[in-house]
């Protein structure tokens, strides 16, 4: 982890969002002095079985605590402030955080036990953060989410600039972004830009969220039975949107799933959603209203398992179920890793035939990412000296670095870096001055870290070709097999079916266990290993299927 950084140099590094969407996290360092932007999760893909969260390697960051001045929040998204109570539970650095998005902190820092002991700090889009050789300024843009903010830190070298997530919406449900302070802030000078990657592949404006609440009322005017609106719980402004529609269409409002209630009651404490609260009612009452006059805001969209909707489609939900005349809005799109969760959510959704309204040509849903002519115009206002596009999979990075070449900035000053590359630059030079260690540290029910690539080789072995036990116990100082071997398929075949494989596999387990117990170096570790490596080919040659095998000896103390 060596770096080749220089005194007079300050570097920018990434240990999350690069070449993927999800897990951001970044950090500029100058000297003694780190800051850190974001710290979020990545949802795993199919093939991480059994894993939550996939978040970044924090050693760098626990290596050098007594340097992080300080990590700051650009918005709620669980993409960039998910990673928080893991890093906390590492290095329990202060946070700056605007004020919805430190509600959700807050919310979910309780969950981990951690909100008592954690150094939060309120900040807005005025705010400054001065340290002894760096400051930190805030500028306003539009997104999916209120108080989101771009970054701008001050150091002796010039300004580093990272827009968070973005785009330009000009007839916003929020306050505008603010254009004239990015404009200000390029006319000052900025040494290098971090910017948003996402939606480089769109080749035009993104849709403004007014379109999408006109949508949702003319969906509303439609339908008679009861509907359920599933959203990104953050998005208060389209929950905003729904409850206007909803009560414009003569609808109560039930709130269905924990982080959902939590973002009505931020939104309502912080003045982000404007509802009268007769307007709700209590989930048992939708039993008592005309299915036409009720409107269930829950979550799920993402088709998460054990979210409030997915249990209503499957019917372990305790307090309702599908009726035939409901309707159910996706106001969202999949994040990537949850596109076939969605998709059988929904399947599961139309075979219980409701009707379901989901997708792009419904407009319901616009993304908080801007396309093309958004990050041209982000990079015609910032000017910056140094590009690096981040917050993408390495396609977007590149189509992004080229819309930034097409503006006049050199190619040799656009950077598409991997995670852990670290950038070192001076007033007039930059140069890759090292990497640090980036991996992936998966998160599931039995802790962090602690789930290599081993478990989850043997997990999708288990999930795609079974396992068999073998079982014997065996007298070594006797050198005879005193019962078995006995043979257990889970998942690998049907055993009443498989008779003559199962006595021809005890044959082989008895012979290979007696020619290894007449081995004068006989162990309990070599019969095992003697009885897997004779299983294996057999069964392979049997059914083309490579099942774990786990060889179970026992001497006649165990038993």
């Amino acid at each position: 982890m060596k770096l080749n950084i220089k005194n007079n140099e300050v570097s920018v590094f990434a240990l999350g969002g690069l070449g993927e969407i999800g897990k951001n996290m970044y950090g500029i360092q100058f000297q003694d002095e780190i800051i850190l932007i974001d710290a979020g999760i990545k949802f795993p893909e199919d093939d991480l079985l059994g894993i939550d969260y996939v978040i970044p390697d924090y050693n760098y960051i626990v290596q050098n605590i007594n340097k992080v001045k300080a990590l700051v929040i650009t918005h709620g998204h669980e993409d960039h402030i998910g990673g928080v109570p893991f890093l906390l539970k590492q290095a329990n650095i202060p946070i700056y955080a605007g004020a919805f998005s430190l509600a959700l902190l807050k919310n979910k820092l309780d969950e981990h036990g951690l909100l008592r002991d954690a150094k939060l700090n309120e900040i807005n889009a005025d705010s400054t953060l001065h340290f002894r050789k760096t400051s930190v300024n805030f500028f306003r843009i539009s997104h999916s989410i209120p108080n989101p903010l771009g970054v701008v830190i001050k150091t002796p070298l010039g300004n580093i600039v990272c827009t968070g997530d973005f785009k330009f919406d000009f007839t916003p449900v929020d306050e505008p972004a603010d254009l004239y302070k990015m404009a200000r802030i390029g006319k000052k000078g900025v040494l290098c830009l971090l910017s948003d990657s996402t939606n480089a592949e769109i080749p035009t404006f993104t849709k403004s969220e007014k379109v999408i609440g006109k949508s949702i009322m003319r969906i509303f005017e439609k339908v008679k039975g009861r509907i359920i609106f599933a959203s990104f719980a953050s998005n208060v402004f389209r929950l905003q949107q729904a409850a206007e529609a909803a009560i414009k269409t003569g609808r109560k409002i039930a709130i269905f799933g924990r982080s959902m209630e939590n973002a009505i009651e931020n939104g309502l404490k912080l003045g982000y959603i404007n509802i009268p609260k007769n307007v709700f009612i209590n989930p048992s009452d939708i039993k008592i209203l005309p299915e036409s006059e009720i409107m269930i805001l829950c979550t799920g969209s993402q088709g998460e398992p054990m979210a409030a909707l997915s249990r209503i489609a499957n019917g372990t939900h305790r307090k309702i179920s599908l009726h035939k005349d409901d309707t159910v809005i996706f106001s969202s799109l999949p994040i990537p890793g949850n596109t076939a969760s969605v998709n059988n959510l929904i399947n599961l959704l139309s075979e219980a035939g409701v009707k379901v309204i989901h997708g792009k040509i419904n407009n319901i849903h616009a993304s908080g990412h801007g396309g093309q002519e958004e990050q041209k115009l982000m990079l015609s206002l910032i000017k910056p000296k140094f590009f690096i596009p981040v917050h993408g999979e390495y396609r977007m990075l590149k189509i992004h670095a080229g819309l930034a070449q097409d503006l006049g900035i050199p190619a040799e000053n656009c950077f598409i870096m991997e995670n852990g590359d670290v950038l070192a630059m001076t007033t007039d030079i930059a140069h890759i001055a090292g990497h640090l260690s980036a991996i992936d540290v998966y998160v599931d029910g039995s802790g962090i870290g602690d789930i290599g690539n081993m478990i989850l080789r043997d997990r999708r072995i288990l999930s795609e070709e079974g396992l068999v036990l073998a079982v014997a116990t065996v007298d070594i100082k006797k050198k005879r097999v005193l019962s078995g071997p006995d043979i257990v398929s889970r998942g690998f075949i049907y055993m009443r079916e498989s008779g003559k494989m199962l006595s021809e596999a005890q044959r082989i387990l008895f012979r290979v266990l007696c020619e290894t117990l007449n081995n004068n170096e006989c162990t309990i570790q070599k019969l095992r290993e003697a009885m897997t490596e004779d299983l294996q080919p057999f069964l392979f040659e049997q059914t083309e299927r490579n099942p774990m095998i786990v060889s179970m000896v026992l001497t006649p103390d165990e038993e």
